[in-house]
């Protein structure tokens, strides 16, 4: 993580708030191990290569954002 993610989590958390951050940051993370090993297999490329973290944060906030609630009612239901 650089420190654009760090200013781009700040920014969603004062947005959001505090509690969107760990769903956030887990999606992210979850979303990022999906598409970027998809996009590393497809180019042929080894795991050493760096992948920007930044746009998988943008899509987990806006999945938090639209989703949101629903995502937390079942996660408390489960």
């Amino acid at each position: 993580m650089g420190y654009g993610d760090f200013k781009l989590l700040g920014a969603l958390g004062a947005w959001m708030g505090p509690m969107a951050l760990l769903p956030i940051i887990l999606m992210s993370s979850l979303i990022g191990a999906i598409i970027g090993g998809i996009a590393l297999l497809a180019s042929g490329k080894d795991r050493s290569t760096p992948i920007p973290f930044g746009p998988f944060i943008a899509a987990a906030s806006w999945v938090w954002f639209v989703f949101g609630n629903g995502l937390a009612e079942f996660y408390s239901r489960w």
